[in-house]
């Protein structure tokens, strides 16, 4: 048998000790001017006349919508009532003409140049200073990522923030040309010879290319990519093949991570069969190429695996000569040198870029990738990662061996070793796309990344360990083990924490702790309230199996006082790093949480549920009694 003396010597090292959800101030801040790279379609564009008038086209006055769709209400009842019944093509039609109309002004031409005489509203850095534009504007207007740089204000002042404007029709490589630019303008305003850089989403993959081509200038000192669209898009793939498939659970958990409620809508919606608008939306990819489709940036979006044949199904390779070319490049000449250039920056050049990116959520518009909702986590991070609904083996050894350090994440769905900077990578299971600043953890991280040069690794700082289950308050609770770091188990541990991580002066009253491990049980004392903010320890029962590389799921059902919903759940996954290795070829294998209705009486019941989309609601009032009878039985 295997050992893992070493591996577990390595953990030690890099996983020492459970740090909860509790920080203070960033300290040490640079003094250094810094970046703001905004997700797409962030920068506005403006039309300019023969007369030099500038006109902003984006972005659109989304509130003409309703009166659109009114003018043709006719024609939109009878669409909906024919897409109901399976045939979607008529809605598609009459949306797909108003989309064109409403988006006219920001088509290209068939080489990705732009139709219409376009630029950025704003032009130069000086313009984009934070000070001139609340100066001249005073409610924030063109200040890019509001509440992320509302909260940098706290430590650094308004006029050390500038917004990066670029064209985002563009591909990378054309906006980061133009970063690059930006940045030379940035120092010369403020008499420094670095910046810092923040960015998400698409100004990940502009700022990834960036660093690509330029970092050998060395004008950057701190680069933090927070959900970067690196390696593609999951929407962009799924409109170009037109395999649209909304996830509506997951919609409604996007929503609530985003508003940060703490009410379990998404159970309500489990049921809800909304598949005739994946047809609809479907029929209406035409359209929506007909206006984006010679995007530069939206060819750049598409994975690589997809790429040469979505190439062929909309492209031509004469008229779109340019586009392919400029695509081509990104492909096939930048994109691969992320796993060395990062590093690069990083090792030789002084900086220290990282990356924090979204796990284990699927794509929630069809594709059966794993990541943050919108990017999958392959695309962010460059790392293996198992498919939706799969997983990695117990005993799966990691692909590099990263000078001993343990880098499988505690779902082992991720890889962290193949990573494009495996030791400047921050994952956070079930951080939503865009939803950085509204988890604690990954809030403090990017502030202390971007706005410190304190942070040089995953190992710099025990509050930071590179794999953390997302504190969102619409997760109400939290959970880790005492001794070891979040997301792992040794038998060093003596009890689980669990911390109540809700914003609206909610208690919770945790009903019960289930772990899928028969060896591992908790029994919960009744009336077990936790405050907002603080911790209770239950003590753990049984004896944690000598072994490791292996995973168990801890499900903690609780009731949140004031939530319209009466029962919550949480479930965490952890590994298991305490002894022997089992062995394994490797494959993947299906990734299942098993819940204690699937071994009750009633699991024959298991697949209707599924059908009618009703499981997780009843295995969860299940899970919730089994784990309150448990611990009658077992004694408190």
């Amino acid at each position: 048998m295997k050992k893992v003396i070493a591996l577990l010597i390595a953990a030690v090292i890099l996983f020492s000790g459970v740090h909860l959800i509790a920080f203070s101030a960033v300290e040490g801040y640079t003094d250094l001017p810094v970046v703001i790279v905004a997700g797409y379609a962030g920068p506005q564009l403006a039309e300019v006349d023969e007369n030099g008038n500038e006109q902003v086209v984006w972005y659109p006055d989304f509130g003409e919508i309703p009166g659109i769709l009114l003018s043709r209400i006719a024609e939109v009842g009878a669409g909906l009532g024919a897409a109901v019944f399976g045939s979607p093509d008529y809605l598609a039609k009459v949306v797909g003409e108003e989309t064109i109309a409403f988006l006219e002004k920001v088509k290209c031409n068939d080489d990705g140049s732009s139709t219409y005489n376009l630029k950025p509203t704003i032009v130069t850095a000086h313009e984009s200073n934070y000070q001139v534009l609340f100066d001249k504007y005073g409610d924030g207007t063109y200040q890019h990522e509001p509440d992320i740089t509302a909260g940098m204000m706290e430590y650094i002042s308004r006029s050390q923030l500038y917004s990066f404007y670029c064209d985002w029709r563009q591909g990378a490589v054309d906006c980061a040309t133009r970063l690059d630019e930006f940045i030379q303008e940035v120092k010369e305003d403020s008499g420094k010879d670095k910046v810092n850089i923040f960015c998400l989403s698409h100004g990940g993959q502009v700022t990834a290319t960036y660093l690509t081509l330029f970092g050998y200038k060395q004008d950057v000192k701190n680069a933090c990519l927070t959900v970067p669209a690196a390696g593609g898009a999951g929407m962009a793939y799924d409109i170009l093949t037109q395999q649209i498939k909304f996830d509506e659970n997951n919609l409604v958990r996007f929503i609530e991570h985003g508003t940060m409620a703490e009410d379990d809508y998404h159970w309500l919606v489990e049921a809800t069969k909304l598949g005739f608008l994946d047809d609809v939306l479907n029929a209406l990819v035409p359209y929506l190429c007909e206006v984006a489709g010679h995007w530069g940036s939206i060819w750049d979006f598409c994975p690589t695996e997809a790429y040469e044949e979505m190439k062929t199904r909309w492209l031509d390779p004469v008229k779109n000569a340019e586009i392919i070319r400029k695509s081509d490049y990104m492909h096939y000449e930048v994109m691969p040198q992320f796993y060395t250039a990062l590093d690069r920056c990083n090792e030789e050049y002084g900086m220290n870029v990282s990356i924090i990116a979204g796990t284990d959520i699927n794509m929630t518009s069809g594709w059966q990738a794993q990541g943050d909702g919108i990017i999958p986590t392959k695309s962010s991070t460059g790392a293996v990662c198992t498919d939706v609904g799969e997983r990695f083996p117990d005993g799966y050894i990691q692909k590099n061996p990263c000078d001993g350090h343990y880098k499988l994440s505690p779902e082992m769905t991720i890889d962290a070793s193949t990573s494009y900077m495996p030791d400047h990578t921050w994952f956070v299971s079930g951080l939503f796309h865009g939803m950085t600043y509204w988890d604690s953890y990954t809030r403090e991280l990017l502030m202390a990344l971007t706005l410190t040069d304190k942070i040089k690794d995953v190992y710099s700082d025990k509050r930071f360990p590179q794999f953390h289950a997302s504190s969102n308050p619409s997760n109400a609770v939290w959970v880790a083990f005492d001794k070891s770091v979040e997301g792992y188990l040794s038998s060093e541990d003596t009890c689980l924490i669990l911390r109540n991580v809700t914003e609206q002066d909610r208690d919770l009253l945790i009903k019960s702790v289930v772990c899928d491990c028969d060896d591992i049980y908790f029994t919960v004392k009744p009336f077990t309230v936790i405050k907002q903010g603080e911790n209770v320890e239950i003590p753990i029962k049984g004896k944690v199996p000598e072994k490791s590389n292996c995973r168990v799921n801890i499900t903690v059902s609780y009731t949140a006082f004031g939530s319209v919903t009466p029962l919550g759940e949480r479930t965490q996954a952890f590994t298991l790093l305490n002894g022997d290795v089992p062995a394994t070829d490797g494959s993947i294998i299906k990734n299942e949480i098993k819940t204690p209705f699937d071994g009750s009486l009633f699991g024959f019941m298991s697949g209707f549920l599924r059908s009618i989309g009703f499981y997780n609601f009843v295995s969860m009032i299940y899970t919730a009694l089994y784990g309150m009878f448990n611990s009658i039985i077992k004694g408190w």
